[in-house]
């Protein structure tokens, strides 16, 4: 796999002490996804598709705020991360934005709309209470 496989929009590292790169998460922003790989020896990499983020939320705990870092809580419908945490990041409020910008872009490429993600649930299938019947057999 080529090192440039995605154009990225952003990307950066999680930042750990005196604001320093010094951990091995990366976080990268492309055009239609949001991608988190961490690790060194053992890669894990996880992928949000942008349009299913229904809403984020940015934090600013006093420490990281000293080193004009940043928290970004992702909140999904994507059915492996219903939420996701970007942990102390630089330039909090442009990632924000960025994010925003593609965010708005995708979803007016598929044509979705906050209302169109209402009543989402993935914490229970509701499939499986209906395995659970059991049949009398008096119809």
């Amino acid at each position: 796999m080529k090192k440039n496989a995605f154009d990225y929009v952003w990307t950066d590292k999680k930042r750990s002490l005196f604001g320093l790169p010094l951990t091995f998460t990366r976080y990268y922003l492309t055009e239609s996804k949001f991608i988190t790989r961490t690790g060194f020896l053992n890669i894990d990499e996880d992928e949000i598709d942008l349009y299913k983020i229904t809403d984020k939320k940015v934090k600013y705990p006093f420490f990281q705020r000293l080193f004009n870092c940043g928290t970004i809580i992702i909140y999904s419908r994507d059915a492996d991360t219903p939420s996701k945490e970007v942990h102390c990041v630089k330039n909090v409020r442009k990632v924000s934005e960025l994010i925003d910008k593609y965010l708005t872009i995708m979803r007016d490429k598929y044509g979705i709309r906050g209302r169109d993600m209402m009543g989402f649930h993935s914490a229970h299938d509701h499939y499986d209470d209906y395995d659970d019947m059991h049949d009398d057999g008096d119809y």
